[in-house]
């Protein structure tokens, strides 16, 4: 499957962006109920005004909201399906504890506040995203909207955190019934979405990369949990997700390595160990790859990326405010067209051209967000724009 429209474009960034101070106060406020969602809501809108002018300042044309309407990434999906609950104070022994971000917390004596779980069957009864998706519509031009990309949870999100105690037992027998209520769910999600306009959706799963992380494959195998497997029943999950899909509707998948406050990450290791089966078994258009540092491992993978998809290198950092050099991040793109070509026999120009440019994540997964300053994100996006205007001079 290969791209019908647009997205994604040379220079591109991963959706969230830093909030301002304004916002942040007034979400508190009405988390302690001091303010109305009407009011809250107006110092949205207003934030996404500005995220929009500075996009388009900038250079980057895939519209977002900087996801100035979640608290954290995943927010909008499961939150929004019947017969998932939010669980305040969970025990930890419902966590699967080789899990490199639930791993971090608790080496740190931090347990988890909360979580949501499934305690009765899955239905999609109204769309999260959709008002997020409307909201933004109103604010761009209307032959922008086909520009707009809307950020979606991973669909194993809370399976691989919590395996088995995901579901209640009572409710499904196995997860190959509680994953397909999961696809079903978003099937329709995209479903709804595109009626409204969306063409371009992104999924955000720092999960799938995990499985590179030796630390988790050897605490897997220790309980007897078959990664491979698992990872294969992921994927699997993803494409009955995706099934029946409109062609004109490019899905792209995201993967990093924790982006959590702070700049603090989780794991660490190459694609090596999933790129057969992430670029030739998901059925996706793009990938959003994070290549900012040496904890993404070489571009040797990219070999594996088949001819009609597309590969979006994220070498601009989100995480801290010091600049690249722009010469050097350009070798390192035509480094990754030359570990292509090699794979698929392509030139290394037309290898060039399946790919793009953007920062290794968001600037803000969570919404404290990361060590640099408004300034400082408006520098990088910059430089994610000149990066691709040197390479590709219609950028």
């Amino acid at each position: 499957m290969s791209f019908k429209l647009s997205p994604p474009f040379r220079a591109e960034h991963l959706g969230s962006l830093l909030r301002p101070d304004y916002l942040l106060q007034a979400r508190k406020q009405f988390d302690n109920k001091e303010i109305t969602y009407e009011q809250l809501r107006v110092l949205e809108d207003k934030a996404i005004v500005e995220a929009l002018r500075l996009q388009r300042e900038v250079g980057i044309r895939a519209f977002t909201d900087g996801e100035y309407r979640r608290h954290m990434f995943y927010d909008g999906f499961f939150d929004h399906l019947q017969g998932f609950e939010e669980i305040q104070n969970p025990p930890v022994e419902i966590f699967k504890t080789y899990v490199p971000d639930i791993k971090a917390f608790l080496a740190n004596n931090i347990k988890p506040a909360g979580t949501t779980l499934c305690t009765g069957k899955i239905r999609h009864v109204k769309s999260g995203y959709l008002p997020q998706f409307e909201a933004l519509k109103a604010l761009v031009q209307p032959e922008e909207v086909k520009n707009i990309k809307l950020t979606l949870a991973a669909p194993e999100w809370f399976h691989l955190r919590h395996g088995e105690h995901a579901y209640r037992p009572g409710v499904y027998a196995n997860r190959d019934e509680y994953f397909d209520d999961i696809a079903a769910a978003y099937r329709r999600e995209l479903e709804v979405l595109y009626a409204a306009g969306l063409r371009n959706a992104q999924f955000d799963d720092p999960l799938l990369a995990y499985f590179c992380a030796e630390p988790m494959l050897k605490g897997m195998q220790e309980v007897g949990e078959d990664s491979e497997a698992l990872l294969d029943r992921y994927i699997q999950l993803y494409n009955d997700c995706l099934a029946g899909r409109p062609e004109d509707m490019a899905v792209g998948l995201h993967l990093c390595r924790g982006n959590f406050r702070h700049s603090i990450h989780f794991s660490e290791g190459g694609y090596d160990a999933i790129a057969v089966k992430l670029f030739n078994k998901i059925n996706v258009d793009c990938y959003y790859l994070e290549y900012d540092t040496e904890r993404a491992g070489t571009f040797e993978p990219l070999r594996h990326l088949p001819k009609n998809k597309t590969v979006i290198l994220g070498l601009v950092t989100s995480k801290f405010p010091e600049l690249e050099d722009v010469g050097a991040l350009r070798e390192r793109v035509m480094e990754a067209a030359k570990v292509m070509a090699a794979g698929t026999g392509e030139s290394e120009e037309e290898a060039l051209k399946r790919i793009c440019v953007s920062p290794q994540c968001g600037f803000a997964s969570h919404s404290e967000g990361n060590l640099l300053g408004m300034n400082d994100m408006r520098k990088k996006l910059a430089l994610v724009k000149d990066l691709a205007t040197s390479i590709w001079s219609d950028a």
